[in-house]
């Protein structure tokens, strides 16, 4: 018999494709709620059909905490706790179980796995700890976007391993929402830090490299912008910038910040060899995945770059050797990159034209 009520809820839009592997991940709490946010397709019927309890309606203007906050009025206030998921993730099975488990009588909160990339073969690339299972009564959602839970009280946090969420995202939907919604968050609490990172990695994808210096610049300079590995992509993302904007000088000098602030990451080493490899150093290049291929061991973080812990090492020191006229040594590191993704066309046509290469130089 359980020991708890366990309710699941979420918000949603235009996502059929995901109700029914979604709902069998779920169906393990005792109910499921979901607040859809004026779906056209058939969302709304398909999870009916299932017996989730859905209520529709739209948010204007559109924020994601004012969405999460309704989604989470839907859930009855008996709930001991409450899952709070999206329709593109999937628990692994026996998580109810496990839940029952690590949750204790005076438990507010509780971390797990969240494997935010999964290659191919499903196995995670960036996996990091997330929290969003919490106890029902005195908890809220606060910012447009990138929302964060807050509680008014003393949060008591459980941790475990065992309970596992996959997150299989649709990579064609629109992010165009993030970037206004980050400047309004900015400007509603602008010594929020993860935010202010946020907002300059968001402006660094759309291409505004002046903004996004300044304001990852405005990240580093918050007193409360104390947390390493998270000041370390601040300082790696305007490294990025300076480097699109073909200042190299300055690409270099913010990359060893980058480096200095948390030389335990692989993403700073490998960020400077990829910087390097862009220059056509390739000795430079060499030396700086050495530096990263030292690093073995892989946080649970946010911040970790799928550059920095797949096929992508192996695949630089290959071309690196390559280009130095070192094949032989070219096709080692390329195998391995191979072995990593055996399926990518480019990685297999680079083993043809080494092996021709080798074939020249013994005939």
């Amino acid at each position: 018999m359980s020991k708890y009520k366990v309710c699941v809820y979420t918000i949603c839009l235009n996502e059929e494709k995901f109700v029914d592997r979604w709902y069998e991940s779920m169906k393990e709490a005792d109910e499921i709620y979901v607040l859809d946010t004026g779906s056209t397709d058939n969302t709304v019927e398909k999870l009916k059909e299932k017996g989730v309890h859905v209520e529709v309606k739209k948010i204007e203007p559109w924020r994601f905490d004012v969405a999460r906050n309704q989604s989470l009025k839907l859930v009855p206030e008996d709930t001991d706790i409450c899952v709070c998921t999206d329709l593109d993730e999937v628990f692994l099975p026996g998580w109810r179980d496990e839940l029952e488990k690590a949750w204790h009588d005076n438990t507010t909160r509780l971390r797990y796995i969240y494997n935010w990339y999964l290659d191919e073969n499903n196995n995670p690339i960036i996996s990091f700890y997330y929290e969003k299972i919490h106890k029902r009564l005195g908890y809220s959602w606060y910012h447009p976007v990138h929302e964060i839970l807050k509680y008014d009280g003393v949060e008591t946090f459980n941790v475990t391993d065992n309970i596992i969420l996959n997150h299989y995202p649709d990579r064609t939907k629109s992010r165009s929402s993030y970037l206004p919604l980050l400047e309004i968050s900015v400007k509603e609490d602008p010594n929020d830090d993860r935010n202010m990172h946020y907002l300059g990695r968001e402006y660094m994808y759309y291409g505004k490299y002046n903004e996004a210096i300044d304001t990852l610049i405005k990240h580093l300079n918050l007193e409360n912008a104390t947390w390493k590995d998270e000041r370390c992509a601040s300082m790696r993302f305007i490294g990025r910038c300076y480097k699109y904007l073909k200042r190299y000088d300055e690409a270099k000098m913010w990359l060893l910040k980058a480096i200095k602030e948390a030389p335990y990451l692989r993403d700073p080493y490998m960020e400077m060899a990829l910087l390097y490899y862009s220059l056509e150093d390739y000795d430079n290049t060499i030396h700086y995945v050495n530096l990263a291929l030292n690093i073995k061991s892989h946080t649970k973080s946010y911040i970790n770059e799928t550059f920095s812990f797949g096929y992508t090492p192996y695949d630089l020191l290959s071309i690196s050797y390559y280009n130095k006229g070192e094949i032989k040594i070219s096709k080692v590191f390329l195998e391995k990159a191979i072995k990593i993704e055996p399926n990518d066309e480019r990685l297999n046509n680079n083993l043809k034209i080494i092996n021709e290469k080798l074939k020249e130089t013994t005939e």
